[in-house]
Order: structure tokens, then sequence, then C-alpha cells
């Protein structure tokens, strides 16, 4: 049954994870958290975080790991076909679709329709794991002085490294890190 549970669960992230790993962030989140509780929300923000430092997609990886959390490696390999299925089906299809009717002014508004939606889902798992590192929830508390001032810095520096800066990603991810080791030790 459990098996059976992850396949459908990991399929409609597949299916409905338009725009990447970050949008279906809250798709997984729904599905591993809400819906079947296999994971806590720390549970959760440490698989992504997991997810977000190994080679590959953020979804997959993701479905990989709560696969073998869940199910052991059956649950992983179920997990991750599941994941990239109804994306292989898809992508066939519109391939198709695309190839044979590419110059009609309704399929040039479908993708233009998309967007806004796709902006929506990366904003919202941002906005998500922003209140999660800064606030230990998934969502803005009412009390917003409860604020991990620690995690807002490393935050705030990190960001202002990236876009400011034009720092490494991989630089500031470590650097990230390095100061969240020293300084969580420093003040427990």
């Amino acid at each position: 049954m459990i098996y059976l549970q992850l396949f459908w669960s990991f399929f409609q992230v597949g299916l409905f994870s338009v725009g990447g790993g970050y949008a279906a962030m809250p798709l997984i989140q729904e599905q591993v958290v809400d819906v079947h509780p296999w994971l806590t929300m720390v549970n959760f923000a440490d698989i992504i975080a997991i997810a977000e430092m190994t080679p590959g997609p953020i979804a997959l990886n993701a479905a990989t790991f709560v696969g073998i959390r869940v199910a052991g490696l059956p649950g992983a390999l179920i997990a991750t076909i599941s994941c990239i299925l109804p994306s292989c089906i898809i992508v066939i299809a519109l391939a198709y679709i695309y190839y044979r009717f590419r110059d009609i002014c309704v399929m040039k508004g479908i993708l233009v329709g998309l967007r806004p939606a796709v902006i929506a889902m990366i904003a919202s798992a941002g906005i998500s794991l922003f209140c999660m590192a800064t606030y230990g929830q998934h969502t803005f508390p009412s009390d917003l002085s409860q604020i991990d001032i620690l995690a807002l810095a490393i935050f705030l520096i990190s960001f202002f490294a990236l876009h400011k800066r034009n720092y490494s990603p991989i630089r500031v991810m470590v650097s990230a890190a390095i100061a969240g080791v020293i300084l969580y030790n420093i003040t427990v």
C-alpha cells in the first residue's frame, strides 16, 4: 500500500510541477507533510536542503530521498520513476502538438499564460523556505518578533553576496554553511 501511495503522490507532483523543482516544492510539501505525514516540516526542510546540494533536479532528488526514507530502496525507485513519468508522457505529447501547431496563436497564448502561475509557485516555495529558516515554520507567525536573527543575517549576507557582488553560488553556499556551523555552535 505504501508503494501505491508513494507512486500516486509523486505522480501528482510530477504532473503538476510546471516550472521545475522550486515550483514543485509546495506540491511535495503538501504530499509528504500534509496529506501523508511521512515527514515533519523540519525533516522536509532538511530534505529540500539536501536535494538542492546534490546534483540533479530538486524534485527528483526530493522524491528519491523521501522514497528511501519512507520505504527503502524500492520506495526510492517508485517515487523517482513516478515523479518523472508524467513529464516523459507530457513532453512527448507536447512535442508532437507543438511541432504540428506551433504557428497557431492559441499555442502562443497558452505558453504566455503559464508564466505567471510558474512565478507564483516559485515565490511560494521561496517564502515557505524563508519562513522555515527564520521562524521555524512554513508560514509567517502572528508574532514576527520571534525571528531567528542569525538565520536572517546569513540570508541577507548571502543575498547581498549573490546579487550585488556576483559571488559564485557555490562559494556563497559553502560560506553560509560554515557560518551556520560556527555561529550556531557559539550561541548554543
